[in-house]
């Protein structure tokens, strides 16, 4: 199995220890790339897709886990764009 789809079954399984890394690599795999991540960004990330469809988060910080609420909205947001099913 490969990496993108190893990433996007352990996403769709919620877990509690799926870190930042982890995301950023799916959504890049799925077509996503970051925007505005400069100096006054924050904490705050968008990521966009050819089709100009976003996702909005709040990168997790001091840790590199994300927050569960964030996987739940991310998961259905791909749902809406038809990029995973459960």
């Amino acid at each position: 199995m490969a990496k993108k789809e190893k990433l996007r079954q352990r996403l769709l399984s919620h877990p509690k220890d799926f870190t930042w890394d982890e995301l950023v690599t799916l959504l890049y795999y799925l077509g996503f790339k970051e925007e505005g991540a400069g100096k006054t960004g924050g904490s705050r990330r968008k990521f966009v897709d050819a089709q100009g469809n976003v996702i909005n988060l709040h990168k997790p910080h001091p840790g590199n886990i994300v927050k569960e609420y964030a996987i739940k909205q991310v998961v259905e947001r791909l749902k809406e764009l038809h990029l995973v099913n459960e």
